[in-house]
């Protein structure tokens, strides 16, 4: 993990992306607002070229994402094997074997053929060439430079935002700062958030469909997740848990949680959450959040933490999932929670 840096420049990535004939662009399993948003803006920028391209989502897609895509512009895996003949692909937005299992197989038996752009701090060698970079608050502030470095418009001229690169690039933009208040959202966020706006993307009705466009049974499921909730750290860590039953239950599914760990935080002293959720019998997903300290205390790098799962991410964002039923997983978490030192109050 250690080894995982840039080995290439996006000018060495765009030098490939011409040379190539056949390219297919991928991102992690059940693909958030960033991953989806820079697997679309790519697909656009590269069709716009003449070239042709494979645009995939793997896994489970959030209906609300997938209605980013036009119709018939994404292709999706396992349902869909990728095509014999494409010669490179690109991977945005992981590194990490662990996150691209339903397409792993295949992109090992097209090693070397294979670049990336990345924001996250942990990876394995899946991309012979790639750009990763952690200063980036999203992938998409990678892509953008990728598509400057193409020479294609964000926008079609004479065309409108909807379905374009631009709205593609807003997308991750906007969700993996959590719509711009994350301490991630520095200076060069907005700045290209400003762009993109004067591009015509329509920043409420994308607010609106991902993020005030759930199911009723939302409240069901989060109703039972905090009523398991449990403080941790004297008040400053909180972990809530879903089991199967209550998915089952309430008829809500994975999609419908989303956002859901971000609630505690609503609370002055909490300053990290967690959410157990367990979709599948035996295997326990976990959301970590954190916010920093108004008064400048160190801030819990959820990343870090989520490491010893064998996951990752963000220091403010991450993930990880343990093969375990959730009672079980939640006693773990539980347990490496209540070891940590030095939470902020």
């Amino acid at each position: 993990m250690s080894s995982y840096q840039s080995t290439s420049d996006l000018p060495s990535i765009a030098g490939r992306l011409r040379a190539a004939s056949h390219i297919a662009v991928v991102s992690h399993a059940k693909p958030d607002g960033d991953a989806a948003g820079s697997v679309l803006a790519l697909t656009r920028t590269l069709r716009s070229m003449g070239k042709r391209v494979d645009g995939i989502f793997t896994g489970s897609v959030d209906p609300n994402i997938l209605a980013l895509a036009a119709p018939g512009e994404i292709q999706f895996a396992p349902a869909t094997q990728p095509d014999p003949a494409i010669d490179l692909v690109v991977l945005v937005d992981t590194g990490a074997w662990s996150q691209v299992e339903p397409l792993d197989g295949w992109l090992k038996s097209m090693a070397g053929k294979v670049v990336g752009l990345d924001h996250h701090a942990r990876g394995d060698e899946i991309a012979s060439d790639r750009v990763v970079d952690c200063s980036m608050a999203s992938a998409t502030q990678l892509v953008v430079r990728l598509v400057d470095e193409l020479g294609v418009p964000l926008v079609p001229a004479g065309g409108s935002a909807k379905f374009s690169i631009a709205e593609a690039l807003f997308v991750g933009l906007a969700t993996d700062t959590g719509w711009f208040r994350f301490q991630s959202a520095d200076t060069a966020v907005f700045a290209l958030a400003s762009r993109l706006l004067a591009h015509g993307v329509d920043k409420m009705s994308l607010y609106q469909l991902l993020d005030e466009n759930g199911r009723p049974v939302r409240l069901a499921a989060m109703a039972r997740a905090l009523s398991s909730l449990t403080f941790h750290l004297g008040g400053r860590a909180t972990v809530m848990a879903l089991s199967h039953a209550d998915f089952a239950q309430t008829g809500a599914n994975s999609d419908d949680v989303g956002g859901l760990v971000n609630v505690p935080l609503a609370i002055g002293s909490v300053a990290m959450s967690a959410v157990l959720t367990e979709t599948q019998l035996g295997i326990t997903k976990v959301s970590f959040r954190s916010k920093p300290s108004p008064s400048g205390a160190p801030t819990v790098n959820v990343s870090d933490f989520a490491a010893q799962f064998g996951g990752g991410g963000h220091a403010q964002a991450a993930g990880a999932k343990l093969n375990l039923p959730i009672a079980d997983a939640r006693r773990t978490v539980e347990l490496a929670i209540d070891s940590l030192s030095g939470v902020h109050s």
